[in-house]
């Protein structure tokens, strides 16, 4: 697969990551839900804590990954929903780093809500992965 960033202009790179990733010929396409902070029984983990909340749905969005052979730097896109934009903007940086790591700054979109499916959830992060 060929991946080139998209970035009509070069605001979104202070904040780690591209308006677009335009994918040529990808072989596989893993449509996540979104993952949450979560363990393997359903309960919520890190009540109060973006940062660990966020932490907790990458490593769950790498699982998934992993499961259908993939990794994540095959992530093309996510979509944030948060209950609090401020603390997921100071959040951001562990956030981005993740992505940094894995060598790609994916398309993303943040989207602040009043609330997700469990009372003590923060955030909740939707991905779209190719190879």
């Amino acid at each position: 697969m060929n991946r080139t960033a998209i970035n009509p202009t070069d605001w979104s790179k202070q904040f780690g990551f591209n308006q677009g990733e335009l994918l040529e010929n990808p072989s596989k396409l893993l449509l996540l839900s979104g993952q949450v902070s979560i363990d393997d029984d359903g309960r919520p983990q890190h009540a109060g804590d973006m940062e660990a909340q966020v932490g907790l749905a990458l490593d769950n969005i790498e699982a998934a990954a992993k499961e259908a052979g993939m990794t994540l730097s095959n992530v093309v896109r996510v979509t944030i929903f948060t209950t609090d934009i401020d603390a997921m903007f100071r959040a951001n940086a562990g956030f981005v780093e993740r992505f940094k790591k894995a060598g790609i700054t994916p398309a993303q979109t943040m989207i602040g809500i009043d609330r997700l499916a469990l009372p003590d959830l923060m955030v909740e992060l939707e991905a779209t992965l190719a190879s």
